[in-house]
C-alpha cells in the first residue's frame, strides 16, 4: 500500500482542483471520506474548538495536536494534512513537529510564519516573524523530510496582512526553494490577488475559503481556472454542525419535535462503523459469544 504522503503526491500530480472540507476529529473526517472527497485537513481552528473548547489562539499544545492527528489518520484512508502551526518553538521544534506528525500518519503538515502564539488567519491581531526565522522554519521542516519523515510540507505565509501581497509572494517563492511541496498565501482579499499568486508562484497552491472571512468565495470552477490545486474549507463542516446542534438543543429545551432534524438511528450506526464491526467480528467465535 502506498503511504499517505505518496497518495497525496499522486493526487497533486493531476492537473485539477481538489475540494477539501476540513475535519476536526475522527468522526468528521470519516464523514468527509464517506462523502467521496479525496483528502482532508485537520483545521486548527475547528480542532481547538472541538478538543479543548477554546479559540485558535495557540492554546492547543503540540501533544494534543499530535494525538488528534493520530486519531483522525487512524480512522480514514484518504490523506490527512495536519496543522503544525508555527512548529511549536524554534527550528528544532519544527523538525520534531514534522517528524511526529509523519509518524502519526499525516500525509502533509502545514508550517506557517506567524509570530507565536499564532492566530486564526481571518481574525485581528496576527503578525509574522522576520524572513530569516520564517525561512528557518521551512528549512527545518524540509530537513526533517530529508532525514526520513515521509510527509509533504505545506508552507503558509500570513505576510499579506501586514506587509502586502508582494512580500507574501516573495516569502512563498523562497519557501518553495527551501523544499516546500505546497504553497499557501493566507487571506487573499481579491480575485486578482488569487490570480497573481497562481501566476507568479510555482508548484501546487492552496486557497483557504472561510465563509464570511476575508477571502472572496469563488466557485470550484473559477478556483480551478485560476490555477489552485487545493481549495480548503476549514470551518464549513463545523459551522454547519454547530448551527444544527444549537437549533436542536433549543427544540429539546422547549420540548418540541426534533426528529425531522436528526439522522436516522440506523444510518447513524452505519456511518460510525457498527455494521462493519459486526461483519468483521462475526469471523471470530469469541466475539460472537460476547
Amino acid at each position: 500500500m502506498p503511504s499517505p504522503a505518496n497518495i497525496l503526491r499522486n493526487l497533486l500530480a493531476e492537473d485539477r482542483l481538489y475540494v477539501m472540507p476540513c475535519c476536526y476529529d475522527a468522526l468528521s473526517a470519516k464523514l468527509i471520506e464517506q462523502a467521496g472527497f479525496d483528502l482532508t485537513f485537520m483545521s486548527g481552528f475547528a480542532a481547538s474548538a472541538s478538543r479543548i473548547g477554546e479559540p485558535d489562539l495557540g492554546l492547543m499544545s503540540y501533544g494534543e495536536v499530535l494525538d488528534q492527528a493520530r486519531n483522525i489518520s487512524d480512522a480514514i484512508g484518504i490523506p490527512l494534512i495536519a496543522d503544525g502551526d508555527t512548529g511549536y518553538g524554534n527550528a528544532m521544534n519544527v523538525r520534531r513537529t514534522v517528524t511526529g506528525l509523519a509518524r502519526a500518519g499525516a500525509a502533509a503538515v502545514m508550517i506557517e510564519d506567524q509570530v507565536a502564539p499564532k492566530r486564526c488567519g481571518h481574525t485581528p491581531g496576527k503578525a509574522v516573524v522576520g524572513r530569516d526565522e520564517a525561512f528557518d522554519r521551512i528549512r527545518a521542516a524540509n530537513d526533517a523530510k530529508e532525514a526520513g519523515a515521509d510527509i509533504l510540507i505545506l508552507a503558509r505565509t500570513d505576510a499579506r496582512h501586514e506587509h502586502g501581497i508582494s512580500e507574501a509572494i516573495e516569502r512563498a517563492a523562497r519557501f518553495k526553494e527551501l523544499g516546500a511541496d505546497i504553497l499557501f498565501v493566507e487571506a487573499l482579499k481579491t480575485r486578482e490577488e488569487k490570480t497573481q499568486v497562481c501566476r507568479e508562484l510555482p508548484g501546487p497552491k492552496m486557497v483557504n475559503i472561510v465563509e464570511g472571512g476575508e477571502t472572496p468565495v469563488l466557485s470550484h470552477k473559477e478556483l480551478q481556472e485560476i490555477g489552485f490545486s487545493i481549495a480548503a474549507y476549514p470551518l464549513t463542516l463545523m459551522a454547519s454542525a454547530m448551527r444544527a446542534m444549537v437549533a436542536t438543543l433549543e427544540k429539546l429545551r422547549l420540548d418540541e419535535d426534533r426528529t425531522p432534524d436528526l439522522m436516522d438511528f440506523a444510518e447513524l450506526r452505519d456511518r460510525i462503523g457498527f455494521n462493519e464491526y459486526y461483519e468483521v467480528s462475526s469471523r471470530y467465535e469469541t466475539s460472537r459469544r460476547d
